[in-house]
């Protein structure tokens, strides 16, 4: 049910995304979101009791790396990628993440591939490339070059979190990881742009904004490192597969975008691999911790 409600809620992330960047650059955009969703995140943990300490040392440098990847990485180059091709497309091929996460996972975590995992991925990939076939042997938009590499910083950035095994609550780690995000993105403002551009702001941009804090940074988070830390890195990053569908829906209804018969193409095999896997049985809880290497909540 999780990873139901975070391919819904991260789905709808995607228009909102280019809505805000109708007037903010991807730099101030994203030292807005990550910075104002660390805050949110922050006030949830404080409500509710939780530590938001993370042991000195190690875990920490692992935090910063881990943030570095899993939301600098991810979210600028995202942006940038919605402002050199259309969001739905941006959108699909950013979620080529789970084939570079269960690859790296395969190698770095031992991961294991069942028969059911192994199906989603290969429906996974051959809708994926349904998606790019017409832009082979054609102009490439620079727009999707950002959006692999923010795919690729994502599934690195996935690994390294179960990897590394840092101490500490899930609420923490998001909200400290999305401070990285945040002071990265701040430190592209000063050099490239040398102060914030916050206006004029349309009501569609601010209310791109407001979704974009509160929803696609604060809750979608927060849901993506509590499913992390129960399943299997296959399993959790198989099943966001389903983002791109609604993304793409919803950048339709809400952007006026119109895909063409082999993006439905492509999106109905995305649609199936994410079915497969949000059908798998469960698996052990005590392993899944283990294996992300959280502590229990205090």
């Amino acid at each position: 049910m999780l990873v139901l409600l975070l391919g819904i809620v991260w789905g709808l992330n995607w228009p909102a995304a280019r809505l805000s960047l109708l007037d903010l650059s991807p730099w101030t955009f994203r030292t807005l979101g990550l910075g104002l969703g660390a805050l949110a995140l922050i006030g949830i943990a404080c409500l509710r009791g939780h530590s938001l300490t993370i042991p000195p040392g190690r875990p920490r440098l692992h935090l910063a790396l881990s943030g570095l990847l899993n939301m600098a990485g991810f979210n600028l180059m995202s942006a940038f990628a919605q402002l050199g091709t259309t969001t739905s497309r941006v959108a699909i091929i950013a979620y080529t993440m789970p084939l570079w996460a269960t690859l790296m996972a395969r190698f770095a975590l031992g991961d294991r591939l069942d028969a059911t995992r192994t199906a989603a991925l290969l429906l996974g990939a051959t809708g994926l490339l349904v998606l790019v076939v017409p832009f082979i042997g054609t102009h490439v938009p620079v727009g999707m070059y950002f959006a692999l590499g923010a795919a690729v910083s994502w599934a690195a950035g996935t690994v390294y979190v179960k990897w590394a095994r840092i101490p500490g609550h899930a609420l923490a780690i998001a909200a400290w990881q999305l401070l990285v995000g945040a002071a990265a993105a701040a430190i592209g403002v000063a050099v490239f742009e040398g102060t914030p551009h916050l206006w004029p702001l349309r009501p569609a941009a601010a209310g791109g904004l407001l979704y974009n804090v509160l929803i696609g940074s604060a809750l979608a988070y927060f849901l993506w490192f509590e499913i992390v830390s129960r399943l299997p890195v296959a399993t959790a990053s198989l099943g966001i597969l389903m983002v791109p569908v609604v993304g793409v829906v919803s950048a339709t209804l809400l952007l006026g975008e119109r895909p063409t018969g082999m993006d439905i193409a492509g999106f109905a095999l995305v649609l199936s691999a994410a079915a497969c896997v949000l059908l798998l049985p469960g698996r052990s809880g005590s392993r899944a911790r283990l294996a992300a290497g959280r502590t229990e909540p205090s």
